[in-house]
């Protein structure tokens, strides 16, 4: 390494630390535009539906797909820290039973990512001897150093960013019965498409494959329950 590579590398911005949250905020959001949106163009599709019949849809679909998306989220949160709790007490008891064993082990860790093995144990001495749950934590288990996970605040997270992406098509649902099934879709696209850009530009990926990707599946999903909404309609 040269040292103007050991210069800049201080200075070096990664993105890879935001798609945790990335993830999340994307997917609830995403989910609440389009299940939303795809559930109000399919009531209002369906021959003899009302205005009211249509928000009172998208309410429901708002309210119901929130709550979901929380009580998802808090499970399986919940039961991924469960499993991280159970790993850390295991290997806490593990570590005060045999440390040398545990040593040999972070060391052949070591080894295995290019260390040389004399190497190797002196880096896993020094790091058990700083914070052995820890070293063990990151590179045994591969959990994060980040704290354990919080199902309570997953679950709020997931609710409001679901709510954040159903809130605009319900109001677009507003608009006079005529016009719902060009008001929503409208509105349901205009935000997939900034809703795409926007975690594109966050993650440092190409904007404009992101926006045609989350705008063609939206057009397909609602384009699929109009024809539900319409059929099942015009059957019952």
């Amino acid at each position: 390494m040269t040292t103007d590579a050991i210069d800049h590398a201080p200075g070096e911005h990664h993105l890879v630390h935001r798609t945790g949250w990335l993830r999340a905020a994307v997917l609830g959001a995403n989910d609440g535009i389009i299940s939303v949106s795809s559930l109000i163009v399919g009531v209002a599709a369906a021959p003899g539906s009302t205005a009211s019949t249509v928000l009172v849809a998208g309410v429901a679909a708002l309210v119901g797909g929130a709550l979901a998306m929380a009580a998802g989220e808090y499970v399986s949160v919940s039961s991924q820290a469960d499993t991280e709790n159970a790993d850390l007490a295991r290997e806490s008891a593990e570590l005060e039973r045999s440390p040398v064993t545990e040593t040999r082990e972070l060391a052949a860790i070591y080894e295995g990512r290019g260390v040389e093995p004399s190497l190797a144990i002196q880096v896993a001495e020094q790091m058990m001897a700083h914070d052995a749950l820890g070293a063990h934590r990151r590179d045994e288990l591969g959990l994060a150093d980040d704290g354990a996970s919080q199902p309570m605040q997953a679950a709020v997270s997931s609710a409001l960013a679901f709510a954040a992406g159903a809130i605009l098509p319900v109001i677009a649902a507003l608009a006079p019965r005529s016009a719902v099934l060009y008001a929503v879709p409208a509105t349901a696209l205009v935000l997939l498409g900034v809703l795409g850009a926007l975690g594109a530009k966050a993650g440092g990926a190409p904007i404009g494959r992101a926006m045609i990707r989350v705008v063609l599946l939206g057009v397909l999903a609602m384009g699929m329950t109009a024809l539900i909404g319409a059929f099942t309609g015009a059957v019952v």
